[in-house]
Formats: structure tokens, C-alpha cells, sequence
């Protein structure tokens, strides 16, 4: 992880890997409660909004909840979204791995605020959820009650009503209704959602007030902001700096485009991404959402075209299949971008461009529409490779996978670095070169590392690796991973 001048929510990673209780109140301090109207205050004074993809006002939220419950005399729950279904999204996972008690004070002020006696949390990685469980043990008992609901690893398991049926140990799927989770949530309550972020970003405000919250980033869109780079590297920089040093950072730049809010956002052209800011208004005004805080650029070392019908057919895989939107159209939209791509002709691009009118703004959720969004932007800012595979031309480039369809990689942690100032970094497209090390102490010749990766690892006659140092490729960075986190005696490790 990274971080551009200062660290806010990653506060703390400098010196542990994972910030424990004990820690996050030496780095953090105690935080203050806050009344119902000072909440919303203090969100409004902000402009906190929510930081899981929609970008709604936080305060309205919360007053949504206090006019439902008042109006209904009812209780009030609140919910954590942490479960981050999207591979080309880690900045919850990384927080609630590696900083879970701010998130947990977050959603603990807004729950006593509101009156609230429980507070849920849904996870869908099993790692996740033993940090929070650690967590919440190390913080013994206390009001509200902090619980977690394991749930299905799916894309949809994120939208707002299938996570609420899902903690209700009901099937995770969308419910079609378009009930607002602030009139009738869980347990019929009225319910104050929002991701994993949000709840961490109102702790620091609430510790630090709302003016010198403010003394970082733009004025109108004030603060920190955690990005997920290239769907492996979470980087927490300050709003208004320019999305081309953030890249700089990370050892990469803008490529042939660059994939803004992840797989429900949208491409921008390389030179769009070069000149937008790190802000909502910024990058909607280039014709993008900041959405999750996804950005993947795209190399020029591989085809845009193929890895769009990659991810196509992923969403598709990963559709609630409850409507046929999702269960028939993305499916072929899927299958007829495949065949612009392997030469269909102008008629392929133009039975693309039919599926998509006939699939959007008539799922029961958000699914289909976001999808269409990703491969419409895709057609439009590589419209040259796509319309070279219609016409048979093969653009020579392979696809190697730098848009993720699966969460094999875990968000990595070291030290973290401080990118105050600009650095006079080379402009590289690619992930720096990384090595894999044996620790021959520890490595017991199990064998396991190479069947996960084939690609990296060889065993020789002995049934050892070959050799103590391995290059790792970009793209067979996620192999590397795979064998790192399988090795039962600990004896690789990854190291740039």
C-alpha cells in the first residue's frame, strides 16, 4: 500500500502490518460520540459521501434513517458494506485486514448516534472475516453489538438488498423492489448502509473536526481518498492531485486508457486520464465516476479489446440471473462482443450496439446497466481495435489478464511509503519487475508452489525448486501470489 503526502486511514502501516486495538488508539486517539444532528453536521460540513460506488450524500442518508424511524417509532440498525465483490477492487478489503477498528468506530459512532443496538458487517472473504472477529474480541464487550455475516463471494452480493438479505440468512440476491434500505432494511428497520470506507473516513473526521478534515484536498470535495491502482496496489491520496502522478507513483502510467470506478465504470482515453484530477467532478466532467475507486490502466502490451470480452463474460457469469436482462442479455451481449473480436464483421459491432439498447434500464438492479456502461465507454475509446477485429485485422497483442476476474491477490502490505513531494519516476506501463524468494531454512520441499505456479516455478530433480530467486512477470504476478499463500511451511515471499 501507498500513500501520497500524509496517511489518514493508513495511518499506522508504517510500522505493523495489521494496526491492533491497542495501536489504533495510539495512532488514532479516543473518538468523541456525537449526537444524531451533530452527525449529520459534521457529514454535511464535509461533503462525506458514500465510497462504495453511488457517491450519495452521507448526511442524507442518516437523516433519511432518524425521519423513517421517527415517523415509524421503530428502532434503527446499521450495516457495514465491506463484501467488495469486484477483483479490480481491494481498498475495503485492505482496511478491514489491515486497519479494522476504524472502520468498527466509524460504524459504532453512527449506530450509538442513531440509537442503534447492532451493528452488521458483511464480508465475503474468510480472511476479512477473522480480522474483524479479532477485532471485535480485542475490544470486549460494548455497545452497539458488533456482529459479522460471512456471505457469498459474488458481484451482485454487494448491491444494497441482496447484502441485507443475506445477513438476514436469506439469499443474497437483489430483491427487484425499490424499497430504500433507510425506510425498511434489515429486520424491516430502518437502516443506514454504507461501505466499509465511508465509515472509516467519518471516524478520522469525527477525531479530527470538520475544519482541519477540510485542510486536505479541494474545497468542494475535501480529504483523503483510497484508490485500488491496477487492481493490486491500494493507495491513499489526498482529492486534487492529478491522476497521472498518482499512476507515477505506482510505477505505471495511462497506457492506451484507463478504467475509471471499476467494472461498473467507464474508460477514459489516455490522454483524458492525464489531465483529470483525483475528484468526483473532475473525472464526471471527462465523462467518468470515481465510483469504488477503481483505476486500471491498460498497457500497450496488450489487446483492450480482448480483455473487455474477458470482463463481459465474468459479469455475466456473475449476474443474479433473476431477470432476463441478466440472465439472457448479458450473456449475449458477451457472446457478440466475442465474435467483433474474432472478425464477425461491421454487422458484429452493430448487433453489440442492439443488445445493449435492448438490455438497458430494465434490470431489477443496477447490474445490467453498469455493464453496459463498461463495454459501451470500451467500444468507444478503443473503437480502432475493436473495428480492426471486426474486419479480421488481429492487432498482434495477447491478453494477459491485467483486468482481474477473480480476487486470487490479496491487497500487499509493507512499510508504507510516503509520495509527499513528486518524484522523478520512469514512465513504465507495467508493474515494476518483482522477484519470487526461497527461504531454503524454511522451504520442506512440499512441491505445492509450483502446481500454483507453473508459470514461475520449476522443481528439480530433488523435488525442490530450482532456483532461490525467480523473475515474476506482471502478468504471472497473481500465479505468484497463489504460491506464496499456499506455501504450509512459509518460505516464499514476494519482493520488488
Amino acid at each position: 500500500m501507498l500513500s501520497v503526502g500524509p496517511p489518514r486511514l493508513l495511518s499506522g502501516l508504517d510500522r505493523v502490518a495489521r494496526v491492533d486495538r491497542v495501536t489504533h488508539l495510539t495512532v488514532h486517539g479516543s473518538q468523541p460520540d456525537l449526537r444524531a444532528d451533530e452527525l449529520v453536521d459534521l457529514a454535511e460540513n464535509i461533503g462525506l459521501r458514500g465510497r462504495g460506488g453511488a457517491g450519495f450524500p452521507f448526511a442524507r442518508k442518516v437523516q433519511a434513517v432518524m425521519d423513517s424511524a421517527r415517523r415509524r417509532g421503530t428502532g434503527t440498525a446499521v450495516v457495514v458494506n465491506g463484501s467488495e465483490g469486484e477483483p479490480s477492487c481491494l481498498k475495503d478489503t485492505a482496511l478491514l485486514l489491515h486497519t479494522p477498528h476504524l472502520v468498527l468506530d466509524g460504524a459504532s459512532l453512527a449506530a450509538r448516534a442513531l440509537g442503534a443496538a447492532e451493528v452488521w458487517l458483511g464480508v465475503t472473504r474468510g480472511d476479512v472475516e477473522q480480522s474483524l472477529r479479532s477485532a471485535i474480541a480485542e475490544r470486549g464487550p460494548a455497545a452497539p453489538a458488533l456482529k459479522v455475516a460471512r456471505l457469498p463471494e459474488r458481484f451482485v452480493t454487494g448491491e444494497g438488498s441482496a447484502l441485507i438479505s443475506g445477513i438476514s440468512q436469506a439469499p443474497a440476491l437483489p430483491s427487484g423492489r425499490r424499497v430504500r434500505s433507510s425506510d425498511s432494511g434489515l429486520g424491516g428497520l430502518p437502516t443506514l448502509l454504507s461501505n466499509t470506507e465511508t465509515y472509516a473516513q467519518l471516524s478520522v473526521a469525527a477525531r479530527l473536526g470538520a475544519l482541519d478534515y477540510r485542510s486536505t484536498g479541494l474545497p468542494d470535495d475535501p480529504g483523503t481518498t483510497l484508490l485500488t491502482v491496477a487492481g493490486n496496489r491500494v493507495v491513499e491520496t489526498p482529492t486534487g492531485v492529478p491522476l497521472s502522478y498518482v499512476l507515477q507513483v505506482c510505477g505505471t502510467g495511462p497506457g492506451q486508457g484507463v478504467l475509471i470506478g471499476g467494472y461498473h465504470g467507464g474508460w477514459l482515453t489516455a490522454d483524458a486520464a492525464s489531465s483529470v484530477l483525483v475528484s468526483r467532478e473532475s473525472i464526471a466532467k471527462a465523462g467518468a465516476s470515481l465510483g469504488a475507486g477503481a483505476v486500471i490502466p491498460i498497457p500497450l502490451t496488450t489487446c483492450p479489446a480482448g480483455e473487455a470480452v474477458r470482463v463481459a463474460r465474468w459479469m455475466a457469469d456473475e449476474s443474479a440471473g433473476q431477470c432476463g436482462p441478466c440472465f439472457i442479455g448479458l450473456p449475449g451481449l458477451a457472446d457478440d462482443l466475442e465474435k467483433v473480436v474474432r472478425g464477425g464483421g461491421p454487422g458484429a459491432l452493430e448487433a453489440v450496439r442492439r443488445r445493449m439498447d435492448a438490455v438497458a434500464r430494465r434490470g431489477a438492479c443496477s447490474h445490467p446497466d453498469g455493464t453496459i456502461r463498461f463495454v459501451k465507454t470500451a467500444l468507444e475509446v478503443f473503437a480502432a481495435h475493436f473495428s480492426a477485429h471486426a474486419l479480421g485485422s488481429d492487432c498482434g497483442l495477447p491478453v494477459t489478464g491485467v483486468l482481474p476476474v477473480s480476487k486470487e491477490a490479496p491487497p500487499e502490505v509493507k512499510a508504507l511509503p510516503s509520495a509527499s513531494s513528486p518524484k522523478a519516476l520512469p514512465g513504465r506501463e507495467t508493474e515494476p519487475a518483482e522477484k519470487l524468494l526461497v527461504d531454503w531454512t524454511l522451504c520442506q520441499g512440499h512441491g505445492l508452489c509450483a502446481d500454483a505456479a507453473p508459470g514461475v516455478i520449476r522443481l528439480g530433480e530433488d523435488g525442490y525448486p530450482q532456483r532461490a530467486v525467480s523473475a515474476v512477470p506482471p502478468e504471472l504476478r497473481t500465479e505468484a501470489l497463489r504460491a506464496v499463500r499456499r506455501c504450509p511451511a512459509l518460505a516464499l515471499r514476494l519482493q520488488s
